[in-house]
């Protein structure tokens, strides 16, 4: 069988087949499985890329019938059941298939606005983590350096997109660096001044949280000196800044040093091929609609599963990740073991939301358990240290949190001068076209 993509929900699956028979090729862009919630910390110097991402090989070392390949899909023959790939330096791979698992997760959407991408990037990958911490860190350096007050004051405003987890998360997270971490590292600026502004189309941050804790959130965030904008729409971003139609429907240019985007996904084009070759139905973000055992119609060897599946209008979180993902795999195990009972549609178990704000600061949703504060912090602390990926990764994290916590440092705060500025241009480029940092 192929699984396509090796996230939560494609290494849920990969794990359910351990000592069965069943031979299992995993392919996937990255050699890493990331563990996307926490991306946000490795982006503002919180933690490594090592604590982040922990290699395939690494995670599934131990059962033998997993083949993991670095290639991108380009194809299905859905007839032939087999599944086109390229390899990184060229060369065209064909993987046939059995079984096939569709788990490639999502994109940044920009809602039909592809050219704000050079100039406000998301954070999907390990990539976009490490550039928005050149962007982050940089512009204070920028400012440092600038002896033009309107140029510093530009460079110490950071505009986030989006009030739903990672904005907010990000938002505290570069308010906390500017008045904590940084605040008496600079002699010609003062990053206690920097502005951090918040926009959004809604009337309320985490609002899938509830109103409760979705008002707790924008105060701990006005505590921080965040600036909401709330039902406000960005029309435009540039290298001066960005654009936003505000509720009165006027529009106001904001100059900023840094955008960052975080509203919107949109499936990954792997999901446009198979529902071209399958002949099924996609949502508004290109999420292929399934059937209530996570198959497509027509084709009961084929299972879609995670953030670029739709069903039931679940979210796009690492739990329908996981438990989808294992679904389909047990869905596939009992057939390989001879069990002909049909499968009982799959059933998603809420274990909840978080969200970090800041340092004492964070909110949690369990049912109809509410915590925020200090509580919350605590409780985020736990759920995201239970569902980090090995020991080791466990074991880093907590040291670099209580480092972090508890002496207002990062260590991870290194970057090269790759698209420091916005619109991807590279600082200190020699003749040969290398980064010498």
């Amino acid at each position: 069988m192929v699984i396509v993509g090796g996230g939560f929900a494609g290494l849920f699956a990969a794990r359910a087949f351990r000592r069965r028979r069943v031979q299992v090729t995993l392919v996937d862009r990255a050699t890493h499985h990331l563990f996307q919630p926490l991306l946000y910390q490795c982006a503002t110097g919180v933690l490594s890329e090592g604590q982040v991402a922990m290699p395939l090989r690494a995670i599934l070392r131990k059962h033998a019938n997993v083949d993991c390949v670095l290639a991108e899909v380009t194809g299905f023959d859905v007839q032939a059941r087999i599944v086109h790939a390229l390899r990184p330096t060229g060369g065209e791979l064909e993987f046939p298939y059995d079984d096939l698992i569709l788990a490639a997760g999502v994109r940044q959407s920009y809602f039909g606005h592809e050219e704000f991408a050079a100039f406000a990037p998301g954070m999907k990958t390990l990539a976009d983590a490490l550039l928005i911490r050149r962007r982050v860190f940089g512009a204070f350096e920028m400012a440092q350096s600038a002896t033009d007050p309107q140029e510093r004051r530009r460079w110490l405003s950071f505009a986030l997109v989006g009030a739903g987890p990672t904005g907010v998360e990000l938002a505290g997270q570069i308010r906390e660096l500017a008045t904590s971490t940084l605040s008496k590292q600079f002699h010609d600026i003062d990053p206690t001044e920097a502005k951090v502004l918040l926009f959004d189309g809604g009337d309320a941050p985490l609002a899938p949280f509830g109103p409760e804790l979705s008002a707790k959130a924008a105060a701990a965030l006005t505590d921080l000196g965040v600036e909401l904008h709330l039902g406000s729409i960005v029309t435009n971003v540039d290298q001066n800044g960005l654009v936003v139609r505000g509720p009165d429907g006027a529009s106001t240019s904001y100059e900023v040093g840094t955008v960052l985007w975080a509203a919107g996904v949109a499936a990954q084009p792997v999901a446009d091929q198979l529902a071209k070759a399958a002949g099924a139905e996609q949502d508004r973000a290109g999420r292929i609609k399934v059937q209530p055992d996570l198959t497509l119609p027509g084709h009961p060897e084929i299972s879609v599963v995670g953030d670029v599946m739709s069903l039931d209008d679940l979210p796009g979180v690492g739990e329908v990740a996981m438990q989808t993902g294992y679904y389909a795999a047990k869905r596939i195990r009992d057939e390989v073991d001879g069990k002909t009972d049909p499968p009982k549609p799959f059933r998603y178990r809420d274990l909840g939301s978080a969200a970090y704000i800041a340092r004492g600061q964070a909110v949690v949703s369990v049912g109809r358990v509410h915590l925020s504060g200090r509580i919350g912090w605590l409780a985020w602390l736990g759920i995201h240290l239970a569902f980090l990926t090995g020991y080791r990764n466990r074991f880093g994290a907590v040291l670099s949190w209580a480092i972090a916590f508890s002496r207002e440092t990062r260590r991870e705060r290194a970057f090269t001068m790759q698209q420091v500025a916005p619109g991807g241009a590279d600082l200190y480029r020699n003749r040969r076209g290398e980064d010498p940092s």
